[in-house]
């Protein structure tokens, strides 16, 4: 029944936060995910995940492959594609190698598009990432990405 599958199948999942549900804390876990309810909190997952439209997810995602048809607040980053559905909102910075959208989706952040050998080295570096809404929180890749950046314009035009 919660067979793990190479390949990306919708209909195929090891972990379900059900439409009724509100799940509070950070979730980690190998395999397939589905998020339908309400999740405040972190999602560390090594494999994919599918966000439903009526989901809602307050806090960072890190995962290979991302679905996304519901609503995000905080930071993505995908060792492989982030797809977000028409009904998708995401408000937050993201971090992916491939990026597909549907007419109707709604993003608001900034956009880092790495290969697929600098992800890894990047995802191998950030293992202690929190949402920025945390006032006490370490800053996320691109939150680190982005200070570095601004720190070499500062040094040249010092």
């Amino acid at each position: 029944m919660f067979n793990r599958k190479e390949s990306s199948n919708p209909d195929v999942f090891d972990t379900l936060v059900g439409v009724n549900s509100v799940f509070e804390g950070n979730i980690e876990t190998d395999g397939t995910i589905r998020i339908d309810g309400r999740v405040n909190g972190n999602l560390r997952i090594n494999g994919d995940v599918y966000v439903g439209k009526d989901a809602v997810i307050t806090g960072n995602i890190y995962a290979n492959n991302i679905f996304l048809s519901g609503k995000v607040e905080g930071n993505i980053e995908s060792k492989g594609t982030l797809r977000a559905l028409s009904t998708a909102k995401l408000y937050g910075d993201i971090l992916v190698v491939s990026l597909i959208t549907e007419d109707g989706s709604q993003f608001e952040g900034t956009c880092k598009m790495c290969e697929h050998t600098a992800q890894d080295e990047v995802s191998a570096k950030s293992n202690s990432k929190k949402s920025r809404s945390h006032k006490n929180s370490s800053p996320s890749i691109v939150e680190q990405i982005y200070d570095q950046k601004e720190k070499q314009v500062e040094s040249k035009t010092s």
